[in-house]
This record gives C-alpha cells, sequence and structure tokens, in this order.
C-alpha cells in the first residue's frame, strides 16, 4: 500500500457551513473567513452559491462576497450554481470576479432528489448539462458532487450500482471532477471503499474527491480508507461548520483541522499552516456565538492556554 505523498483540501466551511445557519452572517465576516483560509494555505476555498434568497437567505450575500474577496495567486475560488440562473448571476460580475469552478450537484438516491431539489436524478442531470457546457465554454472548471453514495435519511443503505450510475451521468454531461459525499455521515471504510471504486470505473483517481460527515465518528476512518485508495483529495468546513440537516444535533462536515493534524501526522503535505487554520476556526465560531466542532482545535487551544 502506498499512500500520497501530499493532499488538497477544499474547505467548504464558507458556503456548505454556513448555509443553514438560521442566523444572519454578515458578508465582511464571510470575507473574513475566507482571507483567513487562504492565509493559513487553503488553495480550495468554497466561497459561496448562486441560488435563490427565497430557499438559502444565507447566501443572498452571493454577489457581494465574490466582489469583497481579495483573491490571492494559486488559489481556486468556487461557488454553487445549481441551474442557468444561478450561473448567469455567478457571471453577472466583472471577468475578475467570475468563480474559477462551479459546483453542480446530484444524489445516488432517488427519493433524496425527489425531496431535495424536487426532481429526479436524470431531471437533475438534464438541469445541469447546460450549465457545464457553458462554464466550459468559459474556461470554469466544472466539479460535481454525489451526494447520498453511502446512505440516504429516506431510502437508507444506497448500491454502489447506484454511485456508478451518477457518476457515469456526471460524466456524460462533462463534469471534469466529483466529490462522493457521505452526506448523511452513515459511511464506514468499506462502504466508502465501494462507493469510491464504483465512481471510480468513470473517473480517474485525480478526478474524484471524499467529502465526509462525522455524524457517527467515522469521517476520519473513511478519510484514511480513501488514502489507502490513491484518493488525495478531500472536503473538509474549518471549525466543523455545518450541521446534519437530517439527524437534529448531529454533526456535519468533518473539521479541517482534524483532517489536517492526521495528514501531517501521516507525513502527507498539505500546505496549510494548523494554527493559523485553528484561528480561522475561532473567527468564524466566535461570529456565530460557539465553540469550534474540532477536537484538534479544542486540545491545542487548551495546550496554548496552558
Amino acid at each position: 500500500m502506498t499512500l500520497p505523498n501530499r493532499a488538497k483540501l477544499v474547505d467548504v466551511g464558507p458556503r456548505d457551513g454556513l448555509q443553514n445557519e438560521k442566523q444572519a452572517v454578515p458578508a465582511e465576516v464571510k470575507i473574513g473567513l475566507v482571507h483567513r483560509l487562504q492565509e493559513a494555505g487553503l488553495k480550495e476555498i468554497e466561497v459561496t452559491s448562486f441560488v435563490s434568497p427565497k430557499w438559502v437567505p444565507q447566501m443572498a450575500d452571493n454577489a457581494e462576497v465574490m466582489h469583497g474577496i481579495e483573491r490571492r495567486a494559486g488559489v481556486r475560488y468556487s461557488v454553487l450554481t445549481p441551474n442557468m440562473k444561478g450561473f448567469e448571476a455567478a457571471i453577472a460580475a466583472p471577468r475578475e470576479e467570475w468563480p474559477d469552478e462551479i459546483v453542480v450537484f446530484g444524489a445516488a438516491s432517488e427519493a433524496f432528489s425527489q425531496k431535495n431539489i424536487n426532481c429526479s436524478i436524470a431531471e437533475s442531470i438534464e438541469r445541469f448539462r447546460p450549465v457545464a457546457e457553458a462554464a466550459r465554454e468559459k474556461g470554469i472548471f466544472v466539479r460535481g458532487a454525489m451526494s447520498c453514495t453511502v446512505g440516504c435519511p429516506y431510502e437508507g443503505e444506497i448500491a454502489p450500482e447506484r454511485v456508478g450510475m451518477l457518476a457515469k451521468l456526471m460524466k456524460g454531461i462533462g463534469v471534469q471532477h466529483v466529490g462522493v459525499a457521505d452526506t448523511i455521515g452513515v459511511g464506514t471504510p468499506v462502504k466508502v471503499r465501494r462507493a469510491l471504486e464504483a465512481t471510480l470505473a468513470h473517473y480517474a483517481v485525480d478526478e474524484v474527491s471524499g467529502h465526509y460527515h462525522d455524524t457517527y465518528g467515522q469521517a476520519l476512518s473513511n478519510t484514511l480508507a480513501s488514502l489507502e485508495m490513491g484518493i488525495w483529495q478531500f472536503d473538509t468546513s474549518v471549525g466543523g461548520l455545518g450541521g446534519c440537516p437530517f439527524a437534529k444535533g448531529a454533526t456535519g462536515n468533518v473539521a479541517t483541522e482534524d483532517v489536517v493534524y492526521m495528514l501531517q501526522g501521516m507525513g502527507i503535505e498539505t500546505g496549510i499552516d494548523l494554527d493559523l487554520l485553528i484561528d480561522a476556526g475561532v473567527y468564524i465560531n466566535q461570529a456565530l456565538g460557539r465553540e469550534p466542532n474540532s477536537r484538534v482545535s479544542k486540545a491545542i487551544r487548551t495546550k496554548r492556554a496552558n
């Protein structure tokens, strides 16, 4: 077994982590978070989403945030654009404020697709097709998020064949990279490996990433299982931002701090300054009035205090 010697983390905290927060987070705070993440060494940051403010009011300031961030060379800034209206809004600003990457999302569960975006899997793919085509025509990278690849709150366990089908559909519309997401955090290493294997039948290993929630405390185990398969790209969320809307009180995205600590301890290069990352997590969680949901952050800050 040969582990990757480096790993790339996409911090999804500013978008995926904040989108379900009930309290409004000011645009300047979101911009400050992006700046702190890039200062810590993050090269991939999911900044915001261009969706209807009726459905996701937290992201109503998307254009203001994209305008306000000071871009750093070598950093890729991504946004979620679920349809053509969202994509057109994302590129309505001057070219220098366009995202470097757009994200479309589909589910491996038919029930989840219907309840989450009110259409079938096949219909969602057709909705994303013109978005992917338009983005690539303009030189914008297209990433796909594949949700419920291990389990679904409505259907239960998801067969790997469903994941493979979704990956094939994503490939067919021009999606250049896919993330295999354990959306409700029920995955274990064996189940995650099966979902990854099904995806790798359609995408090369460098075109696949893992997105693991920590509802049952399995996210780091699933990350390790992925590394053992050669997967070296992962979505994480600073300070553990983001909950699991389908499991009340449960944690959501795995904390970036916890993944970085594990990777550094394995000798896998991330390019991330853990101390600055911890400070970024403290910054955004203080704005939310709570403590970071990261064991590494808590342990290191306790050690600093002593």
